[in-house]
């Protein structure tokens, strides 16, 4: 029986359990088939998603629009010079106003702090479309992409390398509960013998909830015993949008995903990038484009992954 996620907010994934994030994926498989046989399904017929952007986006405007528009509604675009977020107007009065024109909103931002708040201040459901802290619509889509490709999740060995970042944190947020064992491969950063505060507490979280699913989370500082056995290579831009300058690009050179990197895992492993990429930095062109790349796979299963939120958060229920 499915659950009832009517007028919930998606922030994070940690919101969430298991047979949810599960439902998510299989709704948004569903999805992804009828949209293939051109099978309508408007179960938001008559609604309105507000679209509100910090950060500008290809993958996250394109996809949420567009699955909103299949999803029979409508998304309303709201940049950052429409709302200003914070500065002309409070977030607090700004999420107690838009959700009265609007059933939903999305929010692509910088600080967590702000999602955090329009999802405390709205009476709709707010979906974070990306924070400096989590990317939880990035991560259910990955999840799809890695069940389309492997037909299971539990049990499967998913090796992040690059900086330990919001996508990563997601895919560590989604996976252990999902019974994924997760790896980030990262660069060694520490704070007087102690992980950097930017992971510490994403450790604590790890030991207390992967052993419930039998996952575990591993940080390892050589890019060859973390992607060794890996069903799913995945890496990212070693900069995030709003920091770039700010870290030496050096120290990620030995976790480049080339040919001889990529030899280290399972001959059917999964190649991933949550685009867009800087090629020969974190990724080299020719791996990206390898039979074993699902780039463009994850790209677009984005989509579907965001019409099964949007659909089971918003859904009238009449």
């Amino acid at each position: 029986m499915a659950v009832d996620l009517r007028g919930r907010n998606l922030l994070t994934l940690k919101d969430f359990n298991t047979e949810e994030l599960y439902q998510l994926i299989e709704t948004g498989y569903e999805l992804k088939l009828e949209n293939k046989r051109g099978q309508a399904h408007p179960l938001l017929a008559g609604q309105t998603l507000a679209m509100v952007f910090q950060k500008p986006s290809l993958r996250t405007r394109v996809s949420f629009q567009v699955g909103m528009a299949q999803l029979g509604g409508q998304a309303l675009y709201l940049g950052p010079d429409d709302i200003k977020l914070g500065k002309r107007e409070t977030t607090e009065d700004i999420a107690i106003v838009t959700s009265r024109f609007v059933d939903g909103i999305m929010a692509r931002v910088f600080g967590h702090e702000i999602v955090a708040e329009l999802g405390e201040h709205s009476s709709v459901p707010v979906i974070n479309g990306l924070s400096q802290w989590t990317h939880p619509c990035q991560a259910l889509g990955d999840y799809l992409t890695v069940w389309e490709k492997k037909r299971r999740l539990e049990g499967i060995n998913l090796t992040f390398l690059g900086d330990f970042n919001n996508v990563a944190r997601s895919l560590v947020f989604g996976g252990l509960q999902l019974g994924v064992n997760v790896t980030v491969g990262c660069p060694e950063v520490t704070i007087e013998g102690k992980p950097a505060d930017e992971y510490a507490d994403v450790l604590e979280w790890a030991a207390e909830v992967g052993p419930r699913h039998n996952a575990v989370l591993r940080v390892l500082h050589d890019p060859a015993e973390a992607v060794a056995e890996a069903d799913v290579v995945y890496t990212d831009v070693w900069e995030s949008m709003g920091e770039k300058g700010t870290k030496t690009k050096d120290i990620f050179q030995p976790f480049q995903l080339d040919e001889a990197l990529f030899a280290k895992a399972r001959p059917d492993a999964v190649i991933m990038h949550c685009l867009p990429a800087i090629y020969d930095e974190e990724l080299t062109y020719e791996i990206s484009r390898k039979p074993n790349s699902a780039l463009f796979d994850q790209a677009e299963n984005r989509m579907h992954a965001q019409k099964a939120v949007m659909a089971a958060l918003m859904h009238p229920g009449h």
